[in-house]
């Protein structure tokens, strides 16, 4: 097991792991925890980076010009070792690159840097997802952060809500038995621009919403703390527990789980972006503590 690697400023504490280059923990200036416990009774993860797959691909399966290749759900960036590139008291990066292990599944050179840094209340994490190879890259990536649910200042589950900042009138996607994408929708649940927090809303698995209008989202109880969560730069939003968890996960993605049934290229599927050869793409997310 890989020692977590620790960053801090008088008013935040976050501790990485290198497998997955996971933000394991953050806590305020008080030394509360504002990240899930891993209760394995409901998910061990913390906040695992979805790469280069979102969600589930149909049959354990992603096609590349024809040829099938073996692909979990999630993708394989949460189960491998980062390599730590640079360090300082309120920064840390990491980084990923492909090996023959990665191409048995994913037949494409990629570099992968994630870097953390904390300024005043704010963690702020940037992904690059860098091409080295003369042909362009498909991928796909996600955020999967689970913050404590009720968070730790005195107020009640049923309290916390999700506040976006603009309206979501869409309907939500459903995922089916076999974690893919059906064809099918759900109502938005929101009443205004506001997401009230109960266990019966994740009884079909995540809220997804396939395009997302808010740019971030606010996370907490009406009189309390809260986390600011921002994501300017991924499309596609999921929001996830397991009723009776203490944690909700809110998840930014530029990327989702294969249609059911899908059998096309990679490069096709939904969500998938390409970088060009030689090129870089940048996907930001970061959690502020307000109030």
């Amino acid at each position: 097991m890989a020692d977590w690697i620790t960053i801090s400023n008088d008013r935040l504490t976050a501790a990485i792991n290198p497998l997955g280059a996971e933000l394991s923990s953050l806590r305020d200036a008080d030394g509360r925890e504002l990240m899930t416990d891993a209760d394995p009774q409901f998910w061990r993860g913390r906040a695992p980076l979805l790469f280069p797959v979102v969600g589930q691909p149909s049959g354990d399966t992603i096609r590349v010009d024809g040829q099938a290749y073996p692909m979990k759900k999630h993708g394989f960036a949460r189960r491998m070792m980062f390599t730590e590139v640079e360090r300082g008291a309120e920064h840390v990066q990491f980084r990923l690159t492909d090996d023959a292990e990665t191409r048995a599944r994913y037949p494409f050179a990629f570099r992968l840097d994630v870097a953390f840094r904390l300024s005043g209340a704010t963690l702020s994490t940037e992904v690059t997802v860098a091409n080295p190879a003369d042909t362009p890259l498909p991928a796909s990536f996600g955020f999967h952060p689970a913050f404590a649910w009720p968070l730790p200042f005195g107020r009640d589950r049923a309290d916390h809500r999700l506040t976006f900042v603009a309206d979501e009138p869409d309907s939500l996607r459903v995922i089916a038995d076999d974690g893919t994408i059906a064809a099918d929708k759900r109502p938005t649940p929101l009443d205004g621009r506001t997401l009230r927090l109960t266990d019966a809303l994740f009884a079909r698995d995540a809220l997804v919403w396939d395009h997302v209008r808010s740019d971030r989202v606010t996370y907490g109880a009406s009189d309390g703390p809260r986390l600011e969560i921002a994501f300017p730069d991924t499309p596609m939003l999921g929001v996830w527990t397991k009723p009776g968890a203490r944690y909700v996960c809110v998840e930014p993605w530029h990327g989702i789980a294969d249609p059911e049934g899908f059998t096309g290229e990679f490069r096709d599927k939904p969500g998938v972006f390409e970088v060009a050869p030689g090129g870089e793409k940048r996907i930001a997310m970061s959690v502020t503590l307000v109030g």
